[in-house]
């Protein structure tokens, strides 16, 4: 079966083409389908910690920085579910994750145009429309679209020090909270990678040790457990004023800046970093005998081989040179994430594409890739739109400017004013 053409198609449900729904519904002039391959809406259940916040405000929820009144804003969440009076008393702006998963799982249920169970297997390119190819169930069914927009998310980055490691040596941060109460029971635990995943990890790591639980190592490569850059001028370089200077810059000089801003998306929130020493202090007023522990930066993982009483991995010291052995029972890889792999696109796709001088699209200030204005992209753009691209209070203003770009008109107002510093060279 193969519908009539959507305006849009969005292949992949995650916060970013959430949004993109909920601003589109109402829009009278503008026909739009999300499909994901998924049973339902999660996000990061292997993560969701129950005191783990939300490393931004709720404004950066899916509509309010573009549509503040939107039914679908967290406080109209807040409202629909009775607690917004005790999200006013509470006075923190930031809600904790196991919230906005509710929040976005509330949305969710809202928005008729959100189709689960569609697995993408093929999408193709005729000159005028996509079609997508979509097995659903035994089904297989087709649906075109004059537009579509990619957001299919990230997956687990494994370096290669860490592949070929056996399940039960070797998790991702990603699937920690499911198989807890597996490395709880060994007898060693090593945790790779100092972002807000290894800190989370390891400070739950750390609680467990200090009640009885196993030896806990935490090492990182980076020069020190380094927490996030949350200062508020810092701050603006995640705001649409900071992107347009970014997207202008040379490719040379934007991928030399996304080296150099890591802590503004990867550091550890201080919130973290406090709760970890404030364990590690009371750890050494105990007087039960623990496991021993050991964080330790500055080092990286050159290789890792099984042995038959566990794992050894070898380190190199960056700042020394030197290389040493590490043996422990479980690695949980806090390494981060990359960009999902799009391999149903098929070549005909290609021809609206153009690539930079590192084989990567490139994209357009409006999120569109090539020229036709066709076709977008969601969250991968962090080499074109700088590190405000994974951040969730851009993700309304970069929908609001697909559906603007979609529409030919302005159907968002968006904003022109967004930060105190001036970015660019005075003319």
């Amino acid at each position: 079966m193969t519908t009539a053409p959507y305006d849009v198609l969005a292949i992949g449900a995650g916060p970013f083409n959430l949004g993109l729904a909920a601003l589109a519904d109402g829009l009278d002039d503008v026909s739009l389908a999300v499909l994901d391959s998924r049973p339902e809406f999660t996000w990061h259940r292997g993560l969701m910690f129950d005191d783990a916040m939300l490393q931004v405000s709720f404004l950066a929820d899916l509509v309010s920085l573009v549509e503040p009144a939107h039914r679908l804003s967290f406080l109209s969440y807040l409202r629909d579910n009775d607690r917004l009076y005790q999200f006013y008393v509470r006075e923190q702006f930031h809600p904790t994750r196991r919230e906005y998963e509710a929040y976005l799982r509330w949305c969710a249920a809202q928005l008729d145009s959100l189709h689960f169970g569609h697995e993408v297997t093929a999408v193709s390119w005729d000159g005028d429309v996509f079609t997508v190819t979509v097995q659903r169930g035994e089904a297989v069914e087709e649906f075109t679209a004059r537009h579509l927009v990619l957001g299919v998310g990230t997956e687990p980055n494994l370096p290669p020090a860490l592949q070929g490691l056996a399940e039960e040596r070797f998790l991702h941060s990603a699937d920690y909270l499911y198989r807890r109460d597996d490395v709880l029971r060994s007898g060693r635990v090593t945790v790779v990678g100092s972002g807000q995943s290894g800190a989370e990890c390891a400070l739950d790591l750390l609680r467990a040790n200090a009640a009885g639980g196993p030896a806990v190592s935490w090492l990182t490569r980076t020069p020190s457990f380094a927490p996030l850059d949350y200062s508020k001028l810092v701050l603006e370089m995640t705001t649409p004023s900071y992107v347009d200077y970014f997207h202008s810059l040379p490719e040379p000089a934007r991928d030399k800046l996304v080296k150099e801003q890591w802590r503004h998306y990867k550091g550890i929130s201080s919130d973290t970093l406090d709760d970890i020493h404030d364990v590690l202090y009371q750890r050494d007023l105990g007087t039960a005998a623990t496991a021993p522990i050991e964080l330790q930066c500055g080092v990286a993982v050159e290789s890792a081989v099984a042995r038959a009483d566990g794992v050894e991995l070898t380190l190199r010291h960056t700042d020394s040179g030197r290389t040493f052995h590490h043996v422990t029972d479980v690695v949980v890889a806090a390494t981060g994430y990359r960009n999902r792999a799009v391999s149903f696109l098929d070549a005909s796709v290609e021809s609206l594409v153009q690539r930079d001088a590192a084989g990567r699209w490139v994209i357009n200030r409006d999120h569109s890739v090539g020229t036709d204005g066709r076709l977008f992209v969601a969250n991968a753009d962090l080499h074109s739109h700088g590190v405000a691209a994974p951040d969730l209070g851009i993700g309304a203003i970069r929908n609001a400017t697909i559906l603007n770009a979609v529409a030919g008109r302005e159907v968002f107002r968006l904003p022109k004013f967004t930060a105190f510093t001036d970015f660019v060279v005075p003319a």
